[in-house]
């Protein structure tokens, strides 16, 4: 299981500009959602939900070799209210009117079959230096040392225009080989067609460091849209996981 996670990180190494790329991104370049479309018809059932255990650190993290899907974003991007509606769970993740609430690593798991990890926000301005500096230790450590993570899906608000922090995330994401995908959160809160210029214009920001862009997904919590998607898109690489 070790090898097959390793050998996939491999696929996704050095995207930036003018190096290798996976080769289905190859398949689809500088297209709106194309990709998300293109697994549309992989269904993904959940039958089942459940909260595991909430981890200071990713040692503490489950022994087992399940693929992990982790997500994180800032702190005020809708996570826990994307997680809920994922897995048809209102209650699973905890949602809150204050931002910032997800302190530790929390393992969900899926079906029996994987987990869904929910990460801390960054960006949440009011915390002490220290309390900043151990959050950060705890989402890279995560991030960069966890063999079973298989994926990150970053969150990022489709009302705001590119933010300096998700870019950096990005960047960051980048430069350390780790494979991920975009998922635009609160898109009921505009028109079908602001949504799709948001999205352009981050699709244009990314371009000019990115030869060929992420998966990139637009969802709503409150009209499950693009549930199919990203489910479909979890389905895709766990399938190709025991091939």
């Amino acid at each position: 299981m070790k090898e097959l996670l390793r050998e996939r990180k491999q696929c996704f190494e050095k995207r930036c500009k003018g190096t290798y790329y996976f080769s289905i991104h190859q398949m689809f370049p500088n297209k709106f959602c194309t990709f998300a479309a293109e697994i549309k018809e992989i269904i993904m059932e959940i039958n089942k939900a459940e909260f595991v255990l909430s981890a200071p650190m990713e040692s503490m993290c489950p022994k087992d070799n399940k693929p992990e899907y982790a997500f994180i974003g800032r702190s005020n991007v809708g996570k826990s209210s994307l997680i809920n509606m994922l897995t048809n769970n209102r209650k699973l993740a905890k949602t809150s009117a204050t931002p910032g609430k997800t302190l530790l690593i929390n393992h969900f798991i899926i079906n029996n079959e994987w987990y869904l990890v929910d990460l801390p926000g960054y960006g949440f301005a009011k915390r002490s230096k220290k309390e900043l500096q151990r959050l950060e230790q705890m989402i890279n450590g995560y991030i960069l040392q966890r063999q079973q993570l298989v994926n990150v899906f970053l969150l990022v608000d489709v009302r705001l225009e590119p933010q300096k922090i998700d870019l950096e995330f990005i960047q960051w994401l980048g430069a350390s080989s780790v494979p991920f995908a975009i998922v635009f959160t609160k898109a009921d809160k505009l028109s079908p067609t602001k949504v799709r210029q948001n999205v352009e214009a981050y699709q244009k920001v990314l371009a000019e460091t990115w030869e060929e862009l992420p998966p990139m997904f637009v969802t709503s919590s409150e009209k499950k849209q693009g549930r199919d998607e990203v489910l479909g898109y979890i389905e895709q690489i766990n399938k190709s996981l025991k091939a």
